[in-house]
């Protein structure tokens, strides 16, 4: 089995030249990119050797995700989720997708620690807002969870009071760490070493500006599935670690978190959380019987006070037709996070002995070299013959097209109906300059009435008769090459 060297240095996806999309990200490529936003980790790991429930070896944690720079219990934020496949649990979903709000931090955990972090972060919210269940409505805490029993006494429920406190207390912005920290100390990937990992994308000034943030606790899938932009990396690397021993029982599962600054309400989370599916799914999972993919998912944009004398609150919601730049968005962000976590993680060993090796980033990036060396190669070659050459404008014409992304909302079909057709600058219809209203018509949207009276405005031709023409009674040359059929 391959060694990896314990002070191997490691870096996220990017840095390995992998081409992961066609939006930049935020300043720092994390969820953090999303103004208010902010992540902690409190890690725990001790001991080594055989399991000894209660004892050890320990590999888990906690990772807090705080929505919005003030408190989210008092200034609750839109939320929305997605469950791909639901064998896994996130407590306090089913509030959340009924309510469409946020009012606690989020956590992620390992699965028998959902009870203990949910208690904890109750005892922690009670104690800034001791109104809640007397003046205030009573709470239900966020969590998710995934296994990490291959590495970690998970029966020995190790993750306390103090551990949640821990990840509240150092959450900030701005860089998160990534790998074997927190909720994904104990996490695998693809048969490799994983944890958190996160990244961002920042759409340009025409599509919003919007900044679209995810964060990933990723233990899912297993090797032959593993895919690096594209390349099937898992197919190449399974025979060379085919004697490792790995887990077989556990199949894993990935919690994602969208965070936005784009004004969406409920459902528009809900849509968006169901593409954060699709850039899991292109790392390889394919959300196996025993899997659970579960996403969440909120905007900053609007903040919903608890308390107020109003009756209406107002929010700012984005068209839906400008949603399609977010999924692209979120799917590449989802993608980049969870590769993220797979090269900032290093090999562990947990209970029992069991080994987790790292990613070996040195082979993907030589396997991207090869590949893009390879395809430069191909782009560069002449024209197979046989090939019509691009004509000498095409050049010009895909310079001056507009692209896709700068279409009109009004241009594409939405829930609202579907776009009046434009009649092209200065052409002319029936009745213009007569002060009548044009009428456009589509060429094949003509009705039977109209096709009926345009055949009866034409003068009748005669066909004349021959070895090739149709006589009275339609007969017609024999498909055998025989006569017309006339005697």
């Amino acid at each position: 089995m391959p060694e990896t060297a314990p002070n191997e240095p490691r870096c996220r996806a990017r840095d390995l030249g992998i081409s992961l999309g066609r939006y930049k990200p935020g300043r720092w490529n994390a969820i953090t990119d999303v103004a208010g936003v902010r992540v902690g980790h409190s890690t725990v790991t001790r001991g080594a050797g055989p399991l000894r429930v209660g004892k050890g070896p320990v590999r888990t944690g906690v990772t807090a995700i705080l929505p919005n720079p003030t408190n989210v219990f008092e200034d609750r934020v839109v939320g929305g989720g997605f469950v791909l496949n639901g064998a896994g649990e996130v407590s306090g979903m089913t509030q959340l997708l009924e309510w469409g709000l946020v009012e606690t931090p989020i956590f992620l955990t390992n699965t028998l620690s959902v009870g203990a972090v949910s208690d904890a972060a109750v005892k922690w919210m009670v104690e800034r807002y001791p109104g809640i269940g007397d003046e205030h409505d009573v709470i239900i805490p966020l969590v998710g969870e995934c296994d990490d029993s291959w590495l970690n006494d998970i029966a020995g429920r190790h993750v306390k009071d103090e551990h949640v406190y821990e990840a509240l207390r150092t959450a900030s912005d701005g860089p998160v760490p990534e790998g074997s920290v927190g909720g994904g100390t104990g996490m695998i990937t693809c048969d490799f070493k994983a944890g958190i990992g996160t990244s961002s994308r920042k759409l340009p000034e025409t599509l919003g500006g919007y900044t679209v943030g995810v964060l990933v606790m990723s233990n899912f899938g297993v090797m032959r599935q593993l895919r690096i932009g594209g390349l099937p990396v898992g197919e190449v690397l399974e025979a060379r670690y085919r004697p490792a021993n790995r887990r077989t029982r556990n199949y894993g599962s990935i919690i994602a978190v969208i965070a936005t600054d784009a004004p969406l309400i409920t459902h528009q989370l809900n849509r968006l959380a169901k593409r954060a599916a699709l850039g899991i799914g292109r790392v390889g999972s394919t959300a196996m019987h025993g899997s659970g993919e579960i996403v969440l998912a909120f905007s900053t944009a609007n903040q919903v006070p608890r308390e107020t004398n109003k009756m209406v609150y107002r929010m700012k919601i984005l068209l839906d037709q400008r949603l399609d730049p977010l999924y692209e968005a979120v799917i590449e962000a989802t993608e980049e996070a969870i590769l993220n976590a797979l090269c900032m993680a290093r090999d562990m060993e947990g209970v029992n002995g069991n080994v987790s090796k790292a990613l070996p980033l040195d082979d993907v990036k030589e396997m991207v070299t090869t590949w893009q060396a390879d395809a430069a190669r191909q782009a560069a070659a002449p024209p197979m013959r046989g090939r019509r050459p691009p004509g000498p404008d095409a050049a010009a014409r895909s310079r001056t097209a507009p692209p896709a992304s700068a279409a009109k909302p009004t241009a594409v079909r939405g829930a609202e109906g579907m776009a009046r057709p434009a009649r092209p600058p200065g052409a002319a219809g029936p009745g213009a300059g007569q002060g009548s209203p044009t009428r456009i018509e589509r060429q094949d949207a003509r009705s039977d009435s109209q096709e009926a009276k345009r055949e009866a405005a034409e003068p009748r031709r005669e066909e004349p008769r021959g070895a090739g023409a149709r006589g009275k009674d339609g007969a017609g040359p024999r498909p055998d090459g025989g006569g017309s059929g006339e005697g």
